[in-house]
């Protein structure tokens, strides 16, 4: 299969650049995996598509503000740090601009020198390795200094950095949200509850690659980027009595469905587990605990989209796309929804 197969036609205008004023009138397309039929609804009526006894697995993942705007020592020419993973020892991984002036032993200097660091060495794929040096907790310096890590695509400025955080965000670690998360609000948390669905959380931290473009003609040829995830006991157990008791899985984003995928058993029960996961999923691939997905509208030729299509059909998916095109929806990170059943 190639991945000019998971092409399709976006107009830019169509890429949201800023969040909608009120997180769930966001619009939901639902897809049936059985007969290809496409509704158009508003994300607030989400607890209409659950069925009591289901389960909605979600990421509580919480984004950095992992981009730090700075300069290079001594000289003051400008410079751009991105952090990617924390390599312990106050070393992160990191993406840095411009490249070819950070090299090992490049020292750079943040807000007026509350924050400085030193490049210590090179990584895969030409990441840096950065060492910083503060004072007090490291979270708190990002908190006051780094900016949020918007997509590429984005061009505005974000005003509400809480926008690119779901409401349930608890666990620091992402490099970029987990967006199909966005649209919940706690009222829609409630109403899902009271409809007796059941509700859990896992961990998976989101890394830059989900943005990177498939670049192998062959999708089989592509290697995948990996992420940390934990699953609770509490998360494996709620699973398991929803599976026994006939309910559905209902994951939200594809890092959702990634994680529960990387350590389902081939019955598809779940025990807790913390571990990182290069999972690749694209059609073919058999699923084995994901029963319905809540996902935002992805990038061409991306692996998420790959995802989506092994869960609901290549063709469908891609027909679904094109009427979002035509019903004008708002497309990927900030933009509107689907719900595949």
């Amino acid at each position: 299969m190639k991945t000019s197969d998971f092409y399709y036609d976006l107009p830019p205008e169509l890429i949201a650049q800023t969040p909608i004023e009120k997180r769930d009138d966001s619009r939901l397309m639902t897809l049936s995996r059985a007969t290809g039929a496409v509704e158009h609804r508003r994300f607030y009526e989400l607890p209409d598509l659950l069925n009591p006894g289901d389960c909605l697995i979600l990421n509580d993942s919480r984004v950095l503000p992992a981009r730090l705007l700075g300069q290079r020592l001594p000289g003051g020419g400008a410079c751009e740090v991105l952090l990617l993973i924390d390599r312990g020892e106050k070393t992160w991984e990191c993406l840095v601009r411009p490249g070819r002036k950070m090299r090992t032993g490049a020292k750079l200097s943040f807000g007026g020198g509350e924050l400085t660091a030193e490049v210590v060495g090179e990584a895969e794929g030409g990441n840096r390795l950065v060492r910083f040096d503060y004072e007090g907790i490291f979270l708190e310096v990002l908190e006051r200094l780094g900016k949020m890590p918007l997509p590429p695509y984005i061009k505005e400025e974000l005003q509400d950095r809480e926008r690119y955080q779901t409401v349930y965000s608890k666990v620091v670690g992402s490099a970029a949200a987990p967006t199909a998360g966005l649209h919940f609000t706690p009222e829609l948390l409630e109403r899902i509850a009271a409809k007796g669905a059941g509700i859990g959380y896992v961990t998976l931290h989101v890394g830059l690659g989900t943005f990177r473009p498939v670049k192998e003609e062959n999708i089989t040829d592509h290697e995948m980027h990996r992420e940390y995830c934990v699953i609770p006991q509490e998360t494996a157990d709620l699973i398991n009595r929803t599976k026994a008791d006939g309910g559905r899985c209902v994951c939200v984003g594809t890092t959702s469905c990634r994680t529960l995928e990387s350590w389902a058993n081939e019955d598809g029960t779940m025990e807790a587990k913390a571990g990182w996961t290069g999972i690749y999923i694209y059609p073919g691939y058999k699923f084995k605990v994901m029963d319905a997905l809540v996902t935002n509208f992805h990038l061409p030729e991306s692996t998420l989209i790959m995802l989506v299509s092994a869960f609901a059909g290549r063709e469908q998916v891609l027909a679904a796309y094109e009427e979002a095109v035509r019903e004008r929806y708002r497309f990927f990170s900030f933009g509107d929804a689907m719900f595949l059943y």
